[in-house]
């Protein structure tokens, strides 16, 4: 039982954990990545559809994504959705192809985008602590219905704070990285 607990408490700080790292993705730093657009919908025959589902999405240099859709009249559309989305980027049409140029950041913009990250972050640990929670009182319950024993109750929240204290860990480390990545010019 008190294993069951600890899985489901892992798989869930698991996902949190990968949910940070795809906020953090869509976070722009000066260089170009390809990551940048796939949370960005255009209007698909009248259904919303990720950019990446109607094109190929390409970088042409450090600062310049390409954006090749696969019919041809996608072009405005998909312009028009990047231009709208919440990225403050400028596509322009070239031909059958969209490029989009990486504007160079502020000083001020990237002090903004760190305090971006750093909420990211600290919206992360408290759905750790969160998860930490839910776990301790199934232990509790346990314990109450008397199913295990109150060291076992004991060792299982002691398991459950080290592996609390390793995806917060992590989360640190990804969050240092992000700034560090951001602050470079």
């Amino acid at each position: 039982m008190i294993a069951e607990i600890k899985k489901s408490a892992e798989q869930k700080m698991q996902k949190s954990l990968e949910a940070l790292k795809l906020d953090l993705g869509k976070i722009r730093t000066g260089r170009a990545h390809t990551g940048l657009l796939d949370h960005v919908t255009v209007d698909y025959y009248g259904n919303p559809t990720a950019i990446n589902q109607v094109a190929s999405i390409n970088l042409a240099d450090a600062r310049t994504i390409t954006v090749a859709p696969w019919e041809k009249k996608m072009l405005g559309a998909i312009e028009k959705a990047i231009r709208n989305s919440d990225l403050g980027l400028n596509p322009a049409t070239v031909g059958e192809l969209i490029r989009v140029p990486m504007p160079p950041l502020t000083e001020e913009r990237r002090r903004d985008l760190t305090k971006v990250v750093k909420h990211e972050g600290e919206a992360a640990r408290v759905a750790m602590r969160n998860i930490r929670r839910d776990a301790n009182a199934h232990l509790k319950d346990l314990l109450k219905e008397k199913k295990i024993a109150e060291d076992e109750e004991r060792r299982g929240q002691d398991d459950i704070q080290k592996l609390t204290d390793r995806y917060i860990a992590e989360i640190d480390k990804l969050l240092q990285a992000k700034e560090a990545e951001l602050m470079a010019v």
